[in-house]
């Protein structure tokens, strides 16, 4: 919590004020006690740092000081109140008990707490300050934008809390970090608003939460941070078992990135194998090696799945499955509705590459059957252009390479034979099976189904 410039001398006290009276003893080493009261103020000669308190008591030549009651201690770059001080000369170090309030000069951060532990910057020692705060001190944690402004404050509250200078903080033991726009759990957190501009949330597991008006929830056994110039959250990464849920999508793999711009999600990413990714929605199941949502705005407009990929739509009422398109690659793309619908995006166009294979149920709206027909093709490429809201509906389809496929109706009904095949005043109908010639098969083969394929 202070500039990278190390002050420049250690402490030689120097008594500056005693309210009432002090007084001197001899000690067996050689050296002298000394207690004073009524308000005393002792400054480090030629530093800048000064502290004061009802009382002191200086042991062994300074070698250490208490001070007691209405401690105040000041350098360069802090403030801090408690009601004990103890100031320890070999390390230069500034203890501080009960009741402790620090403010640092540089950003307003802020610590409040019961135990604080500070450590001066003093050339040939070190060359910034540190601090160590134990049982749960309470931070109010300022970064400043690419302008210097001083931006909303991080409020963090852990087991214990280390910081180093002005910009890096480490805490552990039930780790709460909160703003405005994020809330976030973990058993240890470190962070970086410097020029790093990064952190980290490990065990508990850590958990992430968006608070902004694009709300979501991240968790993994390991979540890195990353901020930008601002000091605001703009990219973060769940690792091993991650998850990740919005309004819309249900995100699960090894690994979930989730690029973030003005606390909107901007894009989801997702890769692994050992839990391979999956994402699910009200209207698509998505399985890959690796995924890719483009969420501009808070709109659909890309979803991209990556090796031996799987896209399905809704289940299907009827028959419980899904239509389906497979391929090394899948891609679906969207196209923006127009203000006033409920739904933000439309399906435009559906993409797969590489051993295409499509899986489609089509009602004929004109037909009393119920079910649905099966239509089921095989390629290289096979892409689906859709029809423009409100249709919604399939316009075309391009395939390319070597195709096959199949089609299956489900309700077919046999033609009625021509009257010249019955006889008169006969009325039963001919099967044309029974039309066919000797040696000829009994009735036609009905072609195996599609394979109904969920990676």
């Amino acid at each position: 919590m202070a500039p990278l410039a190390a002050q420049s001398d250690r402490c030689f006290f120097q008594i500056e004020r005693v309210g009432r009276q002090g007084a001197q003893e001899p000690t067996e080493t050689g050296s002298f006690n000394y207690f004073a009261g009524g308000g005393v103020r002792l400054v480090c000669r030629d530093t800048g740092v000064s502290m004061e308190s009802d009382s002191v008591a200086y042991y062994n030549g300074g070698e250490y000081t208490e001070f007691i009651g209405s401690v105040r201690y000041v350098d360069s770059t802090v403030t801090m109140t408690a009601a004990r001080g103890t100031y320890y000369k070999a390390g230069e170090r500034w203890e501080a008990r009960d009741s402790v309030v620090l403010r640092n000069l540089t950003n307003g951060s802020t610590l409040t707490g019961p135990s604080l532990d500070y450590y001066r910057a003093v050339r040939g020692l070190r060359d910034v300050e540190e601090l160590v705060a134990v049982r749960r001190p309470t931070i109010r944690y300022f970064g400043t934008d690419s302008a210097g402004r001083r931006q909303e404050p991080y409020l963090i509250v852990a087991d214990r809390v280390r910081m180093r200078g002005n910009d890096q903080m480490w805490a552990a033991g039930t780790v709460t970090i909160d703003r405005s726009d994020f809330s976030g759990r973990s058993d240890s957190l470190r962070l970086d608003t410097g020029a790093g501009n990064d952190g980290s949330m490990v065990g508990g597991p850590p958990e992430l939460r968006g608070l902004g008006t694009d709300p979501y929830r991240l968790t993994g056994t390991l979540i890195d941070l990353t901020l930008d110039e601002d000091d605001e959250l703009s990219f973060v990464v769940a690792k091993d078992s991650a998850h990740a849920v919005n309004d819309e999508w249900d995100l699960v793999a090894d690994s979930i990135a989730l690029d973030i711009v003005d606390d909107e999600l901007e894009q989801m990413l997702a890769w692994g194998d050992s839990i391979r990714p999956e994402a699910t929605s009200t209207d698509y199941l998505i399985r890959a090696d690796s995924l890719a949502l483009d969420t501009p705005q808070q709109i659909l407009r890309e979803l991209r799945s990556f090796g031996t990929a799987w896209l399905g739509s809704a289940t299907d009422s009827v028959t419980g499955e899904r239509d389906w398109m497979a391929g090394d690659t899948v891609v679906a793309r969207f196209v923006e509705r127009q203000p006033g619908d409920t739904a933000k995006a439309s399906l435009e166009q559906l993409e797969a590459r590489g051993e295409a294979r499509s899986f489609r149920q089509v009602y004929d709206e004109g037909e009393a059957c119920p079910e649905p027909s099966i239509n089921y093709v095989r390629g290289q490429t096979i892409i689906v252009y859709m029809k423009p809201p409100p249709e919604e509906d399939v316009d075309r389809v391009e395939i390319f390479g070597e195709v096959d496929g199949i089609q299956l109706e489900p309700c077919v009904v046999p033609p009625t034979p021509p009257d010249s095949l019955a006889a008169p005043g006969d009325t039963t109908v001919v099967s044309p099976d029974s039309l066919a010639a000797p040696g000829d098969s009994a009735s036609r083969p009905t072609p195996p189904p599609p394979p109904a394929e969920e990676p």
